[in-house]
């Protein structure tokens, strides 16, 4: 791009521009079209640089337009039973998925009451270490008056 700034030279003695208002108007095309091909090297070094981020805010995008368009009658009829599919799917997954996790810690002889009596123990230590380290910070200080 040339630069285009204007001069004392492209003044008529009325103040106006001495160029015409067709080569003014070439000149304004000129710059949008050299900035938009500017632009889109821009955009096309930076999707070249990081796709990822590129296909993740291309997914945002649709997603959020598909969010704002409201659903059709046809479409809810439509996707019925796949989403009661899912659910039934995933609410199955969950079941097993808890099941088998209680199952190997009780194998394991973890089991709510003995995490609770773990942790009660782990509280009195905790308190116990603490009234200790307090203790001989002040029998620190008491002896060395």
């Amino acid at each position: 791009m040339t630069d285009k700034r204007t001069s004392a030279d492209d003044l008529d003695s009325t103040g106006g521009f001495t160029g015409s208002a067709r080569q003014r108007a070439i000149e304004a095309y000129d710059n949008a079209r050299g900035g938009v091909t500017q632009a889109g090297r821009k955009a096309a070094d930076t999707l070249s640089e990081a796709p990822l981020i590129a296909l993740a805010g291309g997914l945002a995008a649709g997603a959020l337009i598909a969010a704002l368009l409201p659903r059709t009658k046809t479409e809810t009829e439509a996707l019925r039973p796949t989403v009661r599919r899912v659910r039934k799917t995933a609410k199955v997954a969950a079941d097993a998925a808890r099941e088998t996790g209680t199952e190997r810690l009780e194998e394991l002889g973890l089991t709510r009451e003995k995490g609770e009596e773990t942790i009660r123990s782990l509280f009195q230590g905790v308190t116990d270490a603490a009234k200790a380290s307090g203790q001989a910070a002040f029998d620190a200080v008491k002896n060395q008056r």
